[in-house]
């Protein structure tokens, strides 16, 4: 009877144990909600206090993004670069996910350079305190856009720091008023490119779109990559299958195996419709972000004066299959005006004739458009070295 009375007790004392251990737990667990709790309050209280530099600052944050140039004040220029410096972290410590958009008035270029001491001649920029795993060339179609300019190179420059890139910026400019194309100087911008340095990962990317998450990598992958996967302007949705435009990257063998860009797409549309089928005929296939972090908010503008809509472009279309071999990187003609090594990117302006051909209109420097702001130049610390229905209800804007 008492050794039955000894084990009833003392199940009941190791049945009591674990119900106190559990309650322990849980009450540990909730704690820790509390505290969680009351900390992101702090912080909100913070950034309203002190995180906000006026309604109109480029850098103000709110509760959907962090400033962008967040975290890279811990970056100190390097005295010297050697031979040992170890590789940078596959995952760069520095991403921190969503970045606030806005864009004030009154930005100007020579603001923006001193927010990048990094940044040398040319654009050009590498970790101070790492060897980077990846070089990536930034290629931007342009002609009269200056004003877009200044805020993609504002939130551009320290998103690519943030990722650890050797990076390099080329804006390629069409010289004249003749129609735009903007895939010819996609094809202009990856040839001068790669003349200057070996890059094995190059971003075309348009000039109005702003990236909202530095989770979005500039690096290539296996396939081409289309980057601008969410746009605001399509409520931050895919608008079509096949769609490629915006922002998309191709390493040097993806152009190569899809002949890069059709030449032949003058004025607006129809030519990233033709790159994607080009992808797929080179045997290859897009890859692409997810939606929560291939986020871009574009800045709002009317279509561009000598970007009109091109007529033909789904007949062209429609001919993409027999075409791409025998118009691309194989074809491309054009005769480089000037090359200029800014503080924030490298200016390339390029004559690149018109449909009937390369000299059918000489350009004359009275019609020449002009080049982007030269702002102030700073010494380099380093040596600068689809589906027609589907595009009708989703207009894209390309540049």
């Amino acid at each position: 009877m008492a050794t039955w009375l000894q084990s009833k007790w003392r199940y009941l004392f190791m049945f009591l144990g674990v119900q106190l251990v559990v309650m322990a737990l849980l009450s540990r667990e909730g704690y820790h909600k509390r505290v969680s709790y009351f900390i992101r309050i702090f912080r909100k209280l913070e950034t309203t206090a002190t995180g906000t530099s006026g309604a109109g600052s480029p850098h103000a944050r709110n509760h959907t993004g962090s400033d962008v140039y967040a975290n890279l004040s811990l970056l100190a220029k390097a005295h010297g670069r050697g031979e040992d410096m170890p590789y940078c972290p596959k995952t760069s410590p520095l991403i921190g996910g969503p970045i606030h958009v806005s864009f004030p008035s009154g930005l100007t270029l020579a603001q923006v350079a001193r927010k990048n001491p990094l940044v040398v001649l040319g654009g050009r920029y590498r970790p101070p305190d790492c060897e980077a795993r990846h070089r990536t060339a930034i290629i931007i179609p342009h002609r009269n856009r200056e004003h877009h300019l200044k805020f993609l190179l504002y939130y551009l420059h320290p998103f690519l720091q943030r990722q650890q890139l050797n990076y390099g910026i080329y804006i390629i400019h069409q010289a004249g008023n003749y129609t735009f194309n903007r895939a010819k100087l996609m094809n202009v911008g990856f040839r001068e490119a790669m003349r200057e340095e070996d890059w094995d990962c190059l971003f075309f990317h348009d000039v109005d779109l702003i990236p909202e998450d530095d989770r979005n990598t500039y690096m290539c992958d296996s396939n081409p990559k289309h980057a601008a996967i969410a746009m605001d302007k399509f409520g931050y949705k895919l608008p079509y299958k096949m769609y490629f435009g915006g922002v998309s990257a191709l390493s040097p063998l993806h152009y190569l195996k899809m002949n890069g860009f059709p030449n032949n797409y003058w004025g607006w549309g129809g030519e990233d419709d033709d790159i994607g089928v080009r992808v797929s005929l080179g045997g290859m296939f897009i890859s692409r972000p997810s939606v929560k972090v291939g986020r871009y908010k574009m800045i709002k503008h009317k279509l561009d004066k000598g970007n009109d809509v091109n007529p033909r472009r789904f007949n062209m279309l429609a001919k993409t299959r027999q075409t791409w071999k025998l118009d691309g990187m194989n074809t491309v003609e054009y005769e480089v005006l000037s090359r200029d090594h800014f503080p924030l990117y490298t200016n390339i302006t390029v004559h690149i004739g018109t449909e009937a051909g390369l000299h059918a209109m000489a350009p004359s420097p009275k019609i020449l458009a002009k080049a982007p702001e030269k702002p102030p130049v700073k010494a380099p610390t380093k040596p600068p070295a689809k589906l027609q229905q589907e595009q009708q209800q989703n207009q894209p804007t390309n540049h």
